[in-house]
Parts: structure tokens; sequence; C-alpha cells
């Protein structure tokens, strides 16, 4: 009898201990005495992010490398998980599967494609995605998409931003100026269409789009009507090599580069590309500070490269998508301490939900615009910020500001019952 009752006694540690395993490998929750937030970060490395991916993901790491070195944040340390989706939203589906498997509480994709694909699994599983500078612009709603954070603006938020400084350029009134938006015929570049569509109606600009194919090296037909069209302002609107495009046969059109505001997706390798002395006086939204005067930015090149533990070349450390890298990673460990600050137990993605949801004028140690979310503004308050190439450096010519919030969230509400109503 003895040996029986010890019997049970083995099998009722042994099934307590399958339980506990069990319940630490369940999705949004991670295992307390790991102390390690697992970041699940499948990008696309190889086929329509590359312009942008490898800096971007440099300064993740270079950020969380410096958490760490530091010794985490309330005891906690830092792991992203990192695989290639070639932007592919089936590859981005299996990554997140994987990467859940594997204890992961938030994911970012940058990718609108692969982050579509995920979304249903991240709602039903109740896990936080970001989406910053990807993604839909309706996640905004937090009511609607609950575990969805965009965190900076969106490209509604961009480009009600980029009207509102021609607006003050123009000394208040835009009527009878024209504008042009030139844009790759593509979801993402058909997105500001509606918001410069409503303000056209409000302010009297008369509005005209101009779509070229992807992947959008070849333009020049564009740029001819683009001249006819002769507008006061001219809005690009894509990404890589494309936005290089677009200034060459902008300039080979005899159209001045001050004409011209592009989205977030134009760099100083663009400059290089076009010409640093010729791209002089293009305009862009910019959602962060770049180059390498911000103290975090001084930090990472003396505590992390100074201890040989970088993740990449160092002359991009200050470019503007490394800085983007930072300024995400930021705000995760941001998150995650006010998480934990009070923890007794396992962190859960509830906890992480919860923490974002009280982020207020967070700027990511002065490097990006401050958001403040709640469980209603998954976004932040939409702010950003027009810049002008100098010949050499990007230069500030606004502070960051919100505009026409009233148009975007307009926008926002009809896209969330939209979702409601349909599931897309």
């Amino acid at each position: 009898m003895r040996a029986a009752h010890g019997s049970r006694r083995r099998w009722s540690w042994a099934g307590a201990l399958l339980l506990l395993a069990a319940a630490l490998s369940w999705p949004g929750v991670a295992a307390a005495q790991e102390k390690v937030v697992k970041i699940g970060l499948a990008l696309d490395f190889t086929r329509v992010y590359t312009f942008a991916i490898e800096e971007m993901h440099q300064g993740h790491r270079d950020y969380l490398e410096l958490v760490n070195l530091r010794g985490g944040v309330n005891g906690w340390r830092f792991e992203p998980l990192v695989t290639d989706t070639g932007n592919e939203p089936q590859r981005g589906i299996e990554a997140y599967e994987r990467f859940k498997r594997e204890g992961a509480l938030i994911f970012d994709f940058v990718s609108t494609p692969v982050s579509t694909a995920v979304l249903p699994r991240i709602l039903e599983d109740q896990l936080v995605m970001v989406t910053p500078l990807t993604g839909r612009s309706d996640a905004t709603d937090g009511t609607t998409f609950p575990w969805v954070f965009p965190m900076m603006a969106t490209y509604w938020s961009k480009a009600a931003v980029i009207v509102q400084y021609m607006l003050d350029e123009a000394g208040g009134d835009l009527s009878g100026q024209r504008v042009a938006l030139v844009h790759i015929d593509s979801p993402f570049g058909r997105e500001p269409i509606p918001v410069l569509q409503t303000l056209s109606q409000r302010l009297g600009y008369t509005f005209q789009t101009f779509p070229y194919p992807s992947p959008g090296t070849e333009q020049s037909a564009v740029w001819t009507q683009v001249r006819r069209f002769q507008p006061d302002w001219i809005l690009i609107w894509g990404a890589g090599p494309g936005q290089a495009v677009s200034l060459r046969e902008a300039i080979r059109n005899g159209i001045s580069m001050d004409k011209i505001i592009s989205v977030t997706w134009l760099a100083e390798k663009d400059m290089e590309a076009v010409g640093a002395a010729a791209a002089r006086g293009v305009r862009r939204f910019e959602p962060v500070v770049p180059g390498r005067e911000p103290q975090v930015i001084q930090d990472i090149l003396n505590e992390v490269y100074g201890a040989g533990r970088g993740h990449g070349d160092p002359s991009n450390v200050g470019a503007t998508y490394y800085n983007i890298g930072v300024a995400m990673m930021a705000t995760v460990v941001e998150v995650v301490r006010k998480a934990t600050a009070d923890l007794d137990g396992p962190l859960t993605a509830a906890h992480i939900k919860a923490a974002l949801e009280t982020l207020t004028d967070f700027d990511a140690h002065g490097l990006m615009s401050p958001i403040t979310i709640t469980p209603a503004d998954h976004e932040g308050g939409g702010k950003g910020r027009i810049a002008q190439w100098d010949g050499q450096r990007w230069v500030p010519v606004t502070d960051w500001m919100s505009a026409f919030r009233d148009v975007v969230w307009e926008l926002v509400y009809a896209g969330a019952e939209e979702f409601r109503r349909t599931g897309q």
C-alpha cells in the first residue's frame, strides 16, 4: 500500500509539473522565472522592404542590446525572434505561429500584407501586434482592434499633416491651387487619396492623382503629365528606388524640388542616388529625428559599438530608418517597464496591452513625436513634422503637429465599421 501511495504521489507531482508547463507555454504568457520578453520580428529582408529593413532592424537590435547591457528593465531582458518573410503573408503566418509557440508576446512585421494576414489570429489569440508605419490605418480604433497598435502617425494622419503644412505655406488659403499626388499604383500608394479628396472639397484646391506601375522604375510618362498639370504642390507617395526615380524625373521635367513633399519613405540614401545637391529643397513627412545628435543614439555609439556589440554597419547609426527602428524598440521597452513595475507573476500580453494604453507623451527619449495612447486611440495622436533637405541633411521646418483630426477619425470609424461588418 505504501508503494502504491508513493506511486500516486509521484504521478501527482508529474501531473502538476505538466500542468504548470502547459500554462506557461499558453499564448499570452511568459515564464516568470525566465524574466525574458520575446519579441517576434518576422520581417521582409529580401523582397519589397529591402530599402529600409536592414537599417531599421539594426536599430531594433542595437537598442535592445543597449537595454540588455544595462541590465534590462525591472530585471527583465529582451530577446528578438527574427526571420525573413519575403513580404509573403503565408510565411508571415507561419513565423507568427512559430514565435507564438516560443513565447513571443508582442509582434511587428513591418509589412502591410503580412500584418493584415496575421490580424485575425492576433485578435483571437489576444497577443499584441504593433504596426508603426505599416498596416491598417483604421487600427487606430482601439475598440475595434484592441490588440493592434499603429503607435505612430498612420498614412491618413501623414496626409493630413502635409496638407496643413501646404495650407500654412499658402498663408491659410489653398483655394485655386493645384495639388498632384504621384503614387505607386498599390493599396499603399492609394492610401492618402480619401484624405486629399476630402480636404480638396473643404479647402478649395484642385486635386489630381498620377499613378505609376510597380516597382516604380519607369515614371517618365507620368511626369510629363504632371508637368502639363502645372501643380503648385506635388506629393510623392512611393518607397524604395521609385522615390529616387520620382525626384530624377521631376528634375528632368524642370520641376522645382521645393514643390515636392514626400511620404516618410525618402531617406539619406535616396538623396545620394539623386545627387545630394540636386535634391536640395525637397520636403518629407518625418516621424523621428534623424542624425546622431539625440542622446540615445550617442549612448548606442558609446555603449554598444564601443563595446563591439553592434549589429551592423556603424555608418548606419543615426540614419533615418535606423532611428525609426530605435524609436520602435524604445517604445516597446518603455511599455514593458510600465507593465513589470509592480508585477507579481508571469508577464502576459494583457499586461503589455494595458501598459501601452497608458503611454502619455512618450517621445522615445526625444527621438520621435510624442505619443499618447488610450484604449480608444491606438495611434497616439497622429503627430509628425515636415523636414527639408538642405543638400546635406534633413532640417525640420515645422514643430511636431497633427492636423484635420475630424477627417482622419471619420475614415477610421468607417474602416472599423466595415471590419466589424465583414471581417475585412
